[in-house]
């Protein structure tokens, strides 16, 4: 797989990295709160397949069904907002529950909420929804790296978001 570095310093000329995933990263972390939701969402719906052994297998999900089924109870805008406030590390009970959890059942969760919305469930992206200009590019980046390296992207974004209680 050729350097994806190069392909993206005009892209996000202030983004100094060592390596590819550092620089997918950061160019996700750039990204406004309704960006990275998008991107996330896309992702894992064009990517996703290829997450279901890694997140699920190595996740314990079980530990993350009360607060998803919480999130399901809600009306779509509370379920909106509860995603804003993960990603915004807003400290509410739902962040603080999602905080605890670990990287790879953060990246699960997200994996099984993206399937929620994909059914309606949870609030769906809005019909003919299109990425940014920057969050295309952050996501060009990710689909140009390799399978596992994507994965890790993935889990770097996860395993950002929430509050952790203890601290």
């Amino acid at each position: 797989m050729a350097n994806i570095s190069n392909y993206n310093s005009t892209i996000f000329p202030a983004i100094a990295v060592g390596n590819d995933v550092e620089l997918a990263t950061a160019q996700y972390k750039t990204l406004s709160t309704d960006d990275k939701l998008g991107l996330l969402w896309i992702a894992y719906t064009e990517i996703g397949r290829s997450i279901t052994p890694a997140a699920p297998g190595a996740a314990r999900l079980e530990l993350a069904a009360g607060l998803l089924d919480q999130i399901k109870q809600m009306s779509y805008d509370e379920q909106l907002q509860t995603m804003r406030d993960l990603v915004e590390k807003r400290n509410t009970p739902v962040t603080r529950a999602y905080g605890v959890f670990t990287t790879n059942t953060k990246l699960g969760f997200w994996y099984v909420l993206a399937q929620l919305m994909d059914q309606k469930i949870v609030v769906p992206v809005p019909a003919g929804y299109q990425l940014s200009r920057d969050a295309k590019k952050a996501f060009e980046t990710i689909t140009l790296l390799e399978m596992s390296q994507q994965i890790t992207v993935l889990r770097n974004a996860a395993a950002e978001m929430g509050v952790d209680p203890l601290f």
